[in-house]
């Protein structure tokens, strides 16, 4: 029989949040549920579950964070699973975001982050047991021209992951980056994503055909965010979990992709690459 844990989840108004979200309540588990707004709306769409605690809070407001943090603390008593979820995508070339752009897509995918894990880990380190588990995405192993910005958002949040784990573990806190494919949840939404002022070079070059395929796959991609939910839940309930987990065929594939690329690349410099030592005489 498993052990019923307490959730601590951010973003879950709708995609991977809110189904991660439900898949635990369903597992018999506990659940505080961030959102930034329509708190009501989703404690109706998960039946006014009596394990269910929905808070209001923006990651981006350190102060609400803690007290969101503590609210958790206080009704449940601790937090087994914290679950980074909460960002959003800007589609666009790196030149085409703003300096506006690309601090508040860092201040919510980032920093939103860290806000929350600084606010965790005194009770997570007390209590000295915990998982966090941080969105990544398939796009911290390959970058997609227009998601750029976006994806390098998402390769901080792997070297804050790796860090956090070789940190942590001695606590007894163990971190899983999750790294999902494409989902049919409404990230790929043009009304969910952010974009820059667009650069007529850009738009006949290859960032203007993903813009454009973007608009035209959304709803078309291959994962079920449902799914996604499930393997997240089994995730948390695993006794030793992995430091990454890419989730979905597309995510694998290209994790396996990128793996390859970096060794050839070794392989091809390193008669070069290891010629910078110091001679001993």
């Amino acid at each position: 029989m498993k052990t019923q844990k307490v959730w601590y989840i951010t973003g879950t108004s709708s995609g991977f949040g809110f189904e991660i979200a439900k898949a635990a309540l369903e597992a018999g588990d506990k659940v505080t549920a961030t959102v930034r707004k329509g708190s009501e709306q989703l404690r109706e769409s998960l039946n006014n579950h009596p394990d269910l605690l929905v808070v209001t809070m923006d990651v981006t407001h350190e102060a609400e964070v803690k007290q969101a943090i503590k609210e958790t603390v206080d009704h449940f008593g601790k937090i087994d699973v914290l679950v980074n979820n909460a960002g959003y995508g800007f589609l666009g070339a790196i030149e085409e975001a703003t300096d506006a752009d690309v601090r508040q897509q860092y201040d919510t995918n980032v920093f939103g982050v860290l806000n929350v894990i600084r606010a965790a880990l005194p009770y997570m380190r007390k209590q000295r047991s915990g998982h966090i588990i941080n969105t990544s995405s398939l796009f911290a192993f390959t970058a997609r021209p227009g998601w750029s910005l976006y994806g390098s958002t998402k390769f901080a949040i792997e070297g804050i992951s790796q860090g956090l784990a070789a940190e942590l573990g001695s606590f007894g806190i163990h971190v899983t980056a999750i790294e999902p494919g494409l989902f049919t949840t409404e990230f790929s939404n043009n009304k969910s994503y952010k974009m820059g002022e667009i650069i007529d070079d850009y738009e006949n070059s290859i960032v203007g055909q993903v813009r454009r395929g973007s608009i035209a796959f959304h709803g078309k991609q291959p994962g079920d965010p449902k799914k996604l939910g499930n393997v997240v839940v089994e995730l948390a309930h695993s006794e030793n979990p992995p430091l990454h987990l890419p989730i979905g065929r597309d995510s694998v594939e290209n994790y396996r992709i990128n793996a390859q690329q970096l060794a050839n690349d070794i392989e091809a410099w390193k008669d070069i690459s290891e010629t910078t030592d110091y001679q001993l005489s």
